[in-house]
């Protein structure tokens, strides 16, 4: 992990928000078990999911450190419903990457936090991203694109791409889930499209913490 970070909080700033977000996202995990995925979809995920709670599981030694604030996924389930647009205006959902261990995570240009986090995803990307990981940045920005554009190109985010959801629409699903009570929110989500954790709040995905989360999650 670099020791200074371009627009990063020091790494134990970040660990402390982290640790406050574990706490809710804690809650969340609760009231997600209690309340289901309020969208009539829990008994067809069962048998497309069955396999994601053995590794969802299999995930809880590695949500320690800069990542302590990633719940694993007591229920897996298919996240689904979640309509965004690539750079190019076109329409894509998360099943244009199945196959594929996803790190879905919700920023914004007015969200600080969001701010510091994203040299970190960019870096994280950069170190596994390929054919079987990717990082899913998505921004919530309203208007136009050029704002989140001109943020990414000012501090060096080459790795990650600009996906948008101008509506808003991703954060409030997720939000109705109880997955998501403000920014940044964090889900990863296996190849199937199933949920294996979630977080609310930054963290210092350059770090080693979060390899190792990340390598556990794509296994062998």
């Amino acid at each position: 992990m670099t020791e200074k970070r371009p627009l990063g909080l020091p790494s134990a700033k970040l660990v402390a928000f982290a640790a406050v977000a574990g706490i809710v996202a804690g809650a969340a995990a609760v009231y997600v078990k209690q309340a289901g995925s309020g969208n009539g979809g829990d008994t067809a995920d069962v048998g497309q999911c069955a396999a994601s709670v053995e590794k969802a599981t299999s995930l809880k030694p590695f949500t320690t450190g800069e990542v302590a604030a990633m719940v694993a996924a007591t229920q897996p389930r298919v996240i689904g419903g979640l309509s965004f647009k690539d750079q190019g205006d076109k329409d894509l959902t998360l099943a244009d990457f199945s196959g594929k261990t996803i790190l879905l995570n919700l920023w914004a240009t007015w969200c600080v936090p969001c701010r510091e986090e994203m040299p970190a995803l960019n870096a994280l990307q950069k170190a596994h991203g390929n054919d079987r990981f990717q990082v899913l940045a998505i921004n919530i920005d309203t208007g136009a694109s050029d704002k989140p554009k001109a943020f990414l190109d000012e501090i060096g985010v080459d790795a990650l791409g600009l996906y948008r959801d101008a509506s808003m629409g991703v954060f409030n699903s997720m939000k109705r889930e109880g997955l998501a009570f403000g920014l940044p929110a964090t889900l990863l989500i296996d190849d199937k499209g199933c949920l294996l954790g979630a977080m609310n709040g930054p963290a210092a995905w350059d770090g080693k913490d979060a390899s190792a989360l990340i390598k556990a999650a794509v296994g062998g």
